[in-house]
C-alpha cells in the first residue's frame, strides 16, 4: 500500500511517498501552490501516476493542540480535495496527522546535512512531509502490532 503525504503551506505543498510495504517514507517533491482547484488536480495527478492507496495530510495544530488559523486553511483545502476525490469516484482514504514540529525537524535534518540555505528552501516542505508520513506509518504499524495475538 503506497501512501502520499502532503505538507500544505501557503505557497507550496511538500509531498512524500511511502514504499510499497508502507514502512518507509521518502521526500518526493515540492509543488508551487496554484489555487485550491489547481493544487487538487496536481495532487490527484500524483495519486494516479504513483498508484497511491491513501493520503495523509499534515494538520498544523497549535502548541496546545487546538486548531488555529493555519489548520482551518488546511481543512478548507481538504474539503476541496475530498470533493474532487468523490467527484472522480475514487476510493482514496484521506487521513490527517498532527504535523507540529515537522518543519522544525526537517530544518534540523537539512542543517545537519550541511545544505545551503537555497537548497534547504527548495526541499524543506518535502522533508517535512516525509516526517509527517513516517510518523503516520509508524503509528499504523504499532496499531497493527497491538492487534496481533
Amino acid at each position: 500500500m503506497r501512501t502520499l503525504a502532503l505538507d500544505v503551506g501557503s505557497k507550496t505543498i511538500g509531498l512524500a511517498l511511502s514504499d510499497a510495504a508502507g514502512e518507509l517514507a521518502s521526500a518526493l517533491e515540492v509543488l508551487a501552490r496554484k489555487g485550491q482547484v489547481g493544487d487538487t488536480a496536481a495532487v490527484l495527478e500524483r495519486v494516479a501516476s504513483l498508484e497511491v492507496d491513501a493520503l495523509v495530510v499534515g494538520l498544523p495544530l497549535e502548541l496546545d493542540g487546538n486548531e488555529g488559523h493555519r489548520a482551518r486553511l488546511v481543512r478548507r483545502f481538504l474539503k476541496v480535495l475530498e470533493a474532487a476525490i468523490t467527484e472522480r469516484g475514487l476510493s482514496l482514504p484521506v487521513h490527517t496527522w498532527d504535523e507540529r514540529f515537522s518543519t522544525a525537524a526537517a530544518e534540523r535534518t537539512l542543517l545537519e546535512a550541511n545544505l545551503s540555505r537555497a537548497k534547504r528552501k527548495q526541499t524543506i516542505d518535502a522533508v517535512a512531509a516525509q516526517f509527517i508520513l513516517q510518523g503516520w506509518l509508524d503509528r499504523q504499524r504499532r496499531a497493527s502490532e497491538e492487534r496481533l495475538p
